[in-house]
Formats: structure tokens, sequence, C-alpha cells
């Protein structure tokens, strides 16, 4: 199972900047567990979502080819706590890209106002280290389609982001092994 820290992204530029939102619900079991009687969202959690959003912005920059993780959080600041329905909204900013790695700012606003700002290393796998996939390319797909990447993706110079070719090709490959009943 993996966990998701965001729900949908609402801005994504293409090697630039990549807005994504997360509704924080009274629903989710952390907010009880992380200290009950005060339920809020643990700050540990809004770094993953932050980091999830630049993450994600680096990987398009390369259609998903570079295989992104996350490498150090040099700098964090939290200046509230979410709690039950409040709104966050991350912003990321790639502030330098190279080939084995990236620096990206990150912004948190809760409810329209600063909630946390970060600034995260992200490491780039060596792309002849073959042996170990991060994901599987369809569900990676399947999952991007719903964080709605290609819905509001656009390039620089404003034309939509489209789906990699090796991951339409993974797809469809999918959707003949099930139609064939495998």
């Amino acid at each position: 199972m993996r966990w998701f820290w965001i729900d949908r992204f609402e801005e994504m530029v293409s090697g630039k900047r990549a807005v994504a939102v997360k509704n924080v619900a009274l629903a989710e079991e952390h907010l009880h567990d992380h200290f009950p009687a005060f339920p809020i969202m643990p700050h540990s959690l809004v770094v993953e979502g932050m980091a999830q959003t630049g993450g994600l912005l680096v990987g398009q920059s390369t259609d998903f080819t570079a295989r992104v993780v996350l490498a150090k959080v040099s700098k964090v600041t939290f200046y509230s706590h979410p709690r039950p329905g409040d709104q966050l909204k991350y912003t990321a900013e790639i502030q330098d890209v190279r080939e084995d790695g990236s620096l990206v700012h990150c912004t948190s606003h809760k409810n329209g106002e600063l909630h946390a700002e970060l600034e995260v290393v992200f490491g780039h796998l060596d792309h002849d280290d073959t042996e170990r996939e991060l994901f599987e390319t369809g569900d990676f797909y399947a999952m991007l389609k719903s964080l709605r990447v290609f819905e509001v993706g656009v390039y620089e110079d404003g034309a939509p982001i489209r789906p990699p070719q090796h991951m339409l090709e993974r797809e469809r490959s999918q959707l003949e092994a099930a139609e064939a009943g495998y």
C-alpha cells in the first residue's frame, strides 16, 4: 500500500512550478492517533505532501524517466497546525535541476495563510540501475491521472502536458492482457 498526502493537482508548469491540494478530514486515522483529543495532521505528513508535490514536478520534467527520490529535507519551518476541515495548498518551485539531483522550494498555505516552508533535495537514481523499479508503470500512470496531472499540466508555452509514450504503451498492454483474461 502506498500513502498519498495530496488529493489533486491544481496547477503544473513543466520544469517550473506545481500546486497541489490536501484536504484534512476527520476521517483520517492519523488525526486520532497522533495527539488524542487534539486532532491535527502531523507535520511529518505535511512534509511528505510537499515532497510528493515537488517530486512529481521534478519527475514530470523528464517525462517520468528519471527515478526521483527524496534525499534530504534541508530546511523546514512551520507556523501553525492543520486541523480537520482545513485545506492545505502545496506549492513547489524548482530551484535547480542537475543530472544527479534537484533542489525544490515548497510552501504550504492553510486556508489561504502561510502554514509552512520547506527546502527539499531530490536524488536522481542512476539510469543504469534497472534492478529496482520504484513504481509499476501502469499503477503510477493511473495515480497521475487520478491526481489530474494531465488535466491541469502545461509546458511553459502553454501547450498541455501529454502522458509520456512509455506510460501509454504500458496502459495499452495492461488493457490487452485484461481483455485476454490474464
